[in-house]
This record gives structure tokens, sequence and C-alpha cells, in this order.
């Protein structure tokens, strides 16, 4: 089967081409038959580009083009003409050009497809998966893609300038405490032994410090047996990053200039640095989030000091346990009672045990469930803590321990900024949030566990505080309200690793079975070093204003995590689990 060789993308015809035969190859993108006029779009992933067949031209080829038909994949080639005035299409690079076909060779045919190309936003998505390679065929997931290779290309280029070295680090490893589940892998060698798919490169980016590489980086493939949502899949993709004798400084300096030259060279945009920095206690109790947007204001303002002595029963029982009570004002919106109301219904939905709505009318007058709790001049004491408070504005209140209080705020601010349209979509807004706590308590654990990972440095005077006081030297960047990545100066003493294990409720023979690699290296001359990980995916899917990753990744697992193209995961023979060591075991009914 011959076909013509491609001289030029459809997308590519330029004035310069005008009277020349050339070559095109790709997709029937649509067929309109006027009679003895043929039109064509053919499509490749450069673009569009209008072909005429006409019996004038060729009726061999005016013959074959009556037969076509949508995704045919055909090879052309003819004589670029410019089109009529009254037929020029500029909306489309190639729009004021047509060519005029000669030869034609049809190298594949289609049949009728599961669904249309271009109604495939609104097709299910698990059947736009079963057919990626359709899907993918789509103007927007090639823009995507081409947007993705764009990105980690500019990445590469730019490490490449700051001296970093790329390095692959292992895909099989060790199975650790890390953190997040992992997927293991049976060995068919060793009966009864596993390799873990790795979380992140962590342990061996920081073992390249301890080999004097000092400046690595590294475009890395990471897994995670998680629930999933939109923004997470069992397998992702990262920029890894990690730097010897450094400061944190020093990193943000680093991706700094690495976010600039990405919006500046793939998005036309100029940003501002250094970027602002917020510590994550400010940014907890002003946004009720470590992961503030601050594409618009709405600040949490604490009214615990308005009701202490309260007599309303809820209120007081929160209060008498060390809780508090945190407000959302919006300003100069007048909600109906039904929308008020319906707010209260969406807090309980996020997690909130209750909240509280106060809409204050004039001269200082007020509606609200509590009403007859509240002093007859509360207008003025909220406005002494609220001082942009007005007649018609509305209150919303959340009371609660501190942290699932101003938690529930947090979301609640969000959803109130997309309502009432405060959110510039098309604004940037980046950020530094620092000095994370180190650990935090697990409840359902009854111990504490580590907020960043184990591997991350106290800040100095560590040894002389409680857990619960203990600051990490972590940080992470944010971007519209998304954690975009986060790192953290990492541990290279073993004395303060072992302490740290311990606070985790590792013991010795813990410590030794999981790293005593780690701690090893530690002992024969390991530098002061630090990184930082940002999410590709995730990063991609903001540039590229999508609302999942699974739209910036070529072949992306459902939001349960199954494959709908491969039809993964699927069982196993007995025969072949046998070569592992391995048998299914029924799961029993409510386990």
């Amino acid at each position: 089967m011959n076909y013509y060789e491609r001289t030029v993308g459809c997308g590519q015809v330029h004035g310069d081409l005008v009277g020349k035969t050339i070559s095109l190859s790709g997709w029937v993108n649509k067929r309109r038959d006027h009679g003895t006029i043929i039109f064509v779009d053919l499509r490749d992933r450069t673009g569009l580009m209008q072909l005429v067949f006409s019996p004038d031209y060729s009726a061999t080829a005016h013959e074959l083009a009556d037969q076509l038909r949508s995704e045919y994949v055909i090879s052309v080639k003819g004589t670029v003409v410019h089109r009529a005035a009254g037929t020029i299409n500029l909306e489309i690079p190639t729009g004021k050009y047509e060519l005029q076909v000669h030869e034609v060779v049809l190298l594949n045919k289609a049949k009728a497809l599961p669904f249309q190309l271009d109604e495939a936003a609104h097709v299910d998505e698990e059947i736009r998966l079963k057919y990626r390679y359709l899907d993918l065929r789509t103007p927007e997931m090639q823009h995507h893609l081409a947007m993705r290779h764009k990105i980690i290309y500019a990445m590469r280029q730019y490490f490449n300038e700051q001296n970093f070295y790329e390095i692959e680090t292992p895909i099989l490893t060790k199975n650790t405490a890390e953190g997040a589940r992992e997927f293991l892998v049976p060995s068919r060698q060793y009966h009864g032994s596993f390799y873990a798919l790795p979380q992140s490169p962590q342990i061996y980016k920081q073992l390249l410090m301890a080999g004097g590489l000092e400046r690595y980086m590294q475009i890395a493939r990471c897994f995670r047996d998680e629930d999933l949502r939109a923004d997470r899949q069992p397998e992702f993709t990262q920029l890894d990053v990690e730097m010897s004798f450094i400061s944190e400084a020093d990193i943000q300096s680093c991706i700094e200039g690495l976010l600039a030259h990405i919006f500046g060279t793939i998005m036309n945009h100029q940003i501002s640095l250094p970027l602002p920095r917020m510590t994550y206690d400010k940014a907890m109790s002003t946004y009720g989030s470590d992961k503030p947007d601050l594409r618009f204001d709405l600040p949490i303002t604490e009214l615990t000091s308005l009701f202490q002595g309260t007599s309303l029963a809820f209120l007081k029982a929160v209060l008498d346990k060390g809780g508090r009570i945190g407000a959302l004002h919006v300003a100069k919106h007048a909600f109906t009672r039904s929308e008020l109301e319906g707010w209260v219904s969406k807090a309980l939905t996020n997690g909130a045990k209750g909240l509280v709505w106060i809409r204050f009318k004039e001269n200082g007058e007020f509606e609200a469930p509590i009403a007859k709790f509240l002093p007859a001049d509360f207008f003025k004491q909220v406005k002494a803590l609220i001082p942009s408070l007005e007649e018609g504005d509305t209150l919303f209140l959340i009371a609660g321990k501190y942290q699932d209080a101003w938690t529930q705020l947090g979301r609640l601010r969000v959803q109130l900024g997309e309502a009432l349209g405060l959110i510039d979509h098309k604004e940037v807004n980046l950020l530094w949030v620092t000095d994370f706590p180190l650990l935090e308590y697990d409840d359902a654990r009854g111990q504490w566990s580590s907020v960043h990972h184990p591997f991350t440095s106290p800040q100095e005077g560590w040894e002389k505080l409680q857990p619960g006081e203990m600051k990490a030297r972590a940080y992470d960047i944010v971007f519209n309200g998304i954690e975009l990545g986060g790192g953290s100066i990492r541990i290279h003493n073993p004395e303060v690793q072992r302490k740290v294990f311990d606070y985790l409720g590792l013991d010795k023979d813990d410590m030794e079975s999981h790293f005593s690699f780690l701690l090893e290296a530690q002992e024969l001359g390991f530098p002061p070093h630090g990184g930082i990980a940002l999410g590709i995916d995730r990063f991609v899917m903001l540039l590229a204003h999508c609302k999942s990753i699974r739209d910036v990744i070529a072949f992306p697992k459902t939001q349960s995590g199954y494959d709908p193209l491969m039809q993964a995961p699927t069982p196993v023979a007995s025969k072949k689990l046998e070569e592992y060591g391995l048998r299914v075991v029924k799961k029993e009914a409510g386990s």
C-alpha cells in the first residue's frame, strides 16, 4: 500500500506554497459533497487543510473521494491555491488556502465510531477512556498533550542550564513506612518477598546527595494505592528535585526561576518575583486552608470573644471544651432565606456539625436563627472586630475545635467565592506556604505522624518543645488554591533522624528493618540537603484550565482506578500465581 511522502503538515500550509505541489497525510475530518466538487477537511496533529476533489483535476481521485467517510486515513498530492474570496475561513491558520487534489491513496477505512469526535466532551468518560485513542484525536486532547510536552521540555531546559543532572531512580524498590499505601510486586525468585512501586524517589534522591551528585532532577513516575479524586491517579508524574548545601530560600528561588521560565515561554505571562510567603499558621487562621486561594478576599474572623457567657446550649458546649467560633463576612449580597438555608445544607454536606447565619438589616437590627440569644448591640460588637461590616451584610458562623471549624470555614469560603463570582479565573496567584508543623497527632492510631514525611528536618530549637509545637523546615508552592508541590530541608544527622522515628512510634527494630541503609548513610558523610517535588499532571491541568488530571494524561484510569481500554486490573491464572508463591484468598462478606 503506497502513500505519498508527506511534505508538510495539514495545519502548516502557508502562502509561500501557493502554486506548488505538496503531499499531505491524515484523517478525514469532514466530507462535503457538492455534486461534481467534493470538499474534504483533512486533519493531522498540526491542524486542518481543505482539499478539493474535481474531475477537472483528476477523475480517479474524484471517484475515490466519493467513497471517503469521517476518520478514513488518506494520503494526497495536489496543488496549493488561494480560496475564493467568499470562502476564506479566518478561524484556522490555513483558511486562505485549499489543495486541488490530483492523486489520493486510501490508507485505511474506519467503521462507524462509538462517538463523534466533535461531541466527545459530552460523552460518558468511561466510554471515552475505553476508546481513548479516538478521544486523543480531538483538538482539546491534542492541545493538552502538546502543552504537557512543552512544559516538561521547558523543565529539562531550565534545569540543564542550572547544572542539574537528570538521573533515573528505580521503579522496583523497598516497602517502607514512608506514608501512603504502596503497590506491592511479588518476587518470583524470592518467594514471600515483595518489591514496592515508589510513592516517590524520596529515599533515592537523598542517597544521590550522599553520593555527591549535589543537584539532581527527574521527571519521575510515582505510584500510590490510594482512594482517587479528580486530581489523583494511582500512577502519576512529578518533577523531582534535590540539592546539597542549600537553604529553603535557595530551593524556593530555583523553583521561582523555573515557574517564571514556564509561564514566560509557554503561557506568555510574566510573574512577579519573589513570590509572596505566608506561614502555615497565618494561612489556617485567615483562610482555613494550608493552600489558600488568594484570588479573592473573604478572610475568616474569630468571634469567640463575643459568645463568652452565652446561654445558647450548643455554643456553650463547644466553648466549654476549648472550642472556638469563626465567621465569614459576605458583603453587599442579598441572600434569600432559601439561599441561606441552602448554605447550611452545603456546610453539613462538607462535614460541618452546623452553620449559623446572621443577616444584618437597618439600624443595627439583625435576623438569625439564634437572634433571641444575641444582645441588642450585636451589630456594634461585630463591627468592632470587622470594621467593614455594613447593613445588608451577612455572617456565616461555624463553631468547634479550631482545626475542624477553621477547615470547614475554609471549604465554605471557596464555595462562596465560586458561587458569588468573586474569583477571577484568569488570574495567576502563586505563593509559598512555610513553617508547617513537624508532627500531627493521629487520634485513630493513637500516635504522632509526619505532616510532610519522616525525613523532614525540624526547625532549630525543636528539642525543647512538645511534639505538637515543633515546626518543620517545610514549604509548599500553591497555585490558585491548589497545592502544586511541596518540599523540605531533609534530616542529615542520624541522631536527629532516630529521634524523629522515635516520635513516630518506630522502635529500634523498625528503624533497622525499614531504614538501616539511610541511617548508615547518614553516618558516612551525608551533606545537608533539601528538595521539592511538583505534580506535573496537576500543573498541566491548571495551565490548561481543565477540571481533572485525567484530561491531561494520555492513558489515565477512571476515578475508581480501572482502565477501560486495557480492562485492567484483571485476574491472574492460578498457575502463574503459584510461580510467585501466591494464591487468592476469597474475601469474606463485610471484610
